[in-house]
């Protein structure tokens, strides 16, 4: 039977028809109207009604960054989606009349990597997306683990530096501060601001204004400063990989998220910081450190999964 995926970004909402092997049959996109949470249900129902045109649809699969509560059905809160305690699963029902789950993107994502992408075969996985910030999923024992409430893996924000950079959630010092591309960049910005001597490739291409791509581009091209920068953000990679395999035990990290197109800059930094702070080296196995493979529509296969799985 086919199921549908949806994943509710920011700015866009994507959406596939999925078969029993993951395999994306149609595509579909949408802006998101982000400050509007009905106008959102709207458009998810909208594109699930042309991809189940023709098609017999078992159920739908939702992906959204946010807290989703412990029964898959309520958005609790979603800082860039204006929702609040949003009754997201029962608006989508309503609308479509199909049975619908919804679930945490970046749980959805972990799930579709191990299922059909980087963790296949792996049963203890731990997938982290480095993006704007940082989200996770863990797979154990070949389920996800969503915690009591719901909302376990934010690994984001685990306090790495207390008194640290002050985050969105409300805490300071959180990794994600430290390790995403907002880090990349925050770096990058100071080190061109304190050493332009050694950004001077970063400051012609940025003329003004330093972002991540300028950022990315000036590293390929041999900038001291953007490099340092990556190899910061590597460092804090690691870091937080070997406190949490001190926790958790996984056998396989898997690094996704729009950061990690640039892995060539600083995945093998971060495997190397990995193996160097993980507690307990040299009398344990090492998990392995994979980059996601199914790319930006990973989340849309897992939802799908599943909506399957429900």
């Amino acid at each position: 039977m086919l199921t549908i995926g949806v994943d509710i970004g920011g700015t866009k909402v994507a959406a596939g028809v999925v078969d029993e092997d993951g395999k994306i049959l149609q595509e579909a996109l949408r802006p998101t109207a982000a400050d509007r949470p009905d106008v959102v249900a709207e458009t998810v129902a909208d594109v699930v009604r042309e991809l189940s045109s023709g098609r017999e649809i078992e159920a739908v699969g939702v992906g959204a960054a946010g807290f989703i509560d412990e029964t898959r059905s309520i958005v609790r809160f979603a800082p860039n989606l204006a929702w609040r305690e949003e009754p997201l699963q029962k608006k989508i029902t309503d609308l479509v009349g199909l049975p619908v789950v919804v679930e945490n993107d970046a749980n959805a994502m972990a799930w579709g990597e191990t299922r059909f992408g980087a963790g296949r075969g792996q049963t203890h996985v731990i997938c982290i997306t480095v993006g704007t910030g940082i989200g996770g999923g863990l797979v154990f024992d070949g389920k996800l683990f969503r915690g009591r409430w719901g909302m376990a893996a934010e690994l984001g924000h685990m306090q790495v530096v207390p008194g640290g950079r002050p985050c969105g959630c409300g805490n300071d010092g959180c990794w994600e501060q430290y390790a995403s591309g907002n880090a990349l960049v925050h770096d990058a910005r100071y080190l061109a601001d304190v050493q332009p001597q050694r950004a001077k490739i970063l400051l012609e291409l940025a003329d003004g204004k330093i972002e991540g791509e300028e950022v990315t581009e000036a590293a390929r091209k041999g900038d001291e400063a953007s490099l340092r920068a990556f190899a910061n953000i590597a460092d804090w990679l690691g870091q937080g990989m070997a406190d949490l395999a001190a926790v958790l035990d996984p056998g396989c990290f898997i690094i996704g998220g729009g950061v990690s197109r640039a892995a060539d800059l600083f995945i093998d930094r971060a495997r190397e910081a990995f193996a160097a702070r993980l507690t307990g080296r040299g009398h344990r196995p090492v998990a392995e450190v994979r980059l996601a493979e199914l790319g930006p529509w990973a989340g849309v296969a897992g939802a799908a999964d599943l909506a399957r799985q429900r």
